[in-house]
């Protein structure tokens, strides 16, 4: 038999062989069918981060939404949950807290954050250092920042009274973190402190893209120091004070570290702030139900600010 024939013989008997052998099985299932279509492009690349997106994030936010309308053993309530989280006389303090907390943080936050990042914008010596030593409230661990500031607040051996009893400003001790009616803004300022270098780094990189032929223009004109601020930097400045704004409220209202750490929401709830009190329902009182209730109340509202920043924000660009 010649080459060619025993070649064929072969050929034939391979195709054979593979029509005898049953064919695979195709996978069941709409994903498993994707999954199998797609294996070598980027779904199996992405895939842990789904995963640790689904454990983290989506499965706690089922488990409160659960939680939040269900009592300890599970039973159906419906809205009871929110009814009497949101009639409870505690959340109307922490409301008010929060706004008042939040609300005054930003407004000081933005006038000294704003004012130091155009000094800092300025040509001086020293201008470097200056520029590292502003970062360093922001920069360092918030647990660290809030002690420090609990023993400069200590009434008997704080440093703040002790400089204010040194220059004759008080007669007797202030008691910064005990006393009802000063203990927020005490923590307002802290939380200032701590926040405003990053106001004034956000708006030195703002400052550093205004171009600089404006400035020329305006000082060809006659324009002030104070006319650059009001008619140029400013105005510039608009879109990423806007920016910096939805970040403030954000970090604000999740201000758990300096007040947990110093107050704990006391004396009598009077520094209690929202994001305290669903830890404090939670973990302390176990009231996990309500806790959730309000974690959702929480979220809802958290979702409103950042929607209405988007939509702002777009209306803007289309100007």
């Amino acid at each position: 038999m010649s080459d060619a024939a025993t070649a064929m013989v072969q050929t034939e008997a391979s195709s054979k062989a593979r029509r005898a052998q049953p064919e695979a099985a195709a996978p069941r299932g709409r994903l498993a069918r994707y999954l199998a279509a797609h294996k070598d492009g980027p779904t199996f690349f992405i895939l842990p981060a789904i995963a640790l997106l689904a454990t983290f994030i989506i499965y706690p936010i089922i488990s409160t939404l659960i939680m939040s309308v269900t009592n300890g053993n599970g039973v159906f309530v419906g809205a009871q949950n929110y009814i009497d989280i949101i009639e409870s006389d505690r959340t109307a303090r922490a409301t008010m807290n929060t706004v008042y907390f939040v609300g005054a943080s930003i407004i000081l936050q933005l006038i000294l954050g704003t004012a130091a990042g155009i000094v800092l914008n300025e040509q001086f010596r020293g201008q470097a250092i200056v520029r590292a030593l502003t970062l360093i409230p922001w920069v360092i661990p918030g647990i660290v920042g809030a002690m420090t500031w609990a023993w400069m607040f200590h009434t008997d051996y704080g440093v703040i009274n002790y400089v204010l009893s040194s220059w004759g400003l008080i007669d007797e001790p202030v008691r910064w973190l005990t006393n009802p009616t000063i203990v927020l803004p005490a923590l307002t300022a802290v939380n200032v402190w701590k926040m405003f270098p990053f106001v004034a780094i956000m708006v030195l990189a703002g400052l550093q893209s205004i171009p600089v032929s404006l400035y020329e223009a305006a000082k060809v004109d006659g324009a002030t120091f104070r006319d650059e601020v009001i008619y140029i930097t400013l105005p510039q400045l608009r879109p990423i004070l806007a920016s910096i704004t939805l970040l403030l409220i954000i970090a604000g209202v999740n201000s758990i570290t300096i007040i947990y750490a110093m107050t704990k929401g006391g004396p009598a709830d009077r520094s209690l702030i929202t994001s305290i009190q669903i830890f404090v329902e939670a973990f302390q009182y176990f009231n996990f139900n309500q806790a959730s209730a309000l974690s959702v109340l929480f979220f809802l509202v958290s979702t409103l600010f950042i929607v209405a920043h988007i939509w702002l924000d777009g209306r803007r660009k289309e100007r």
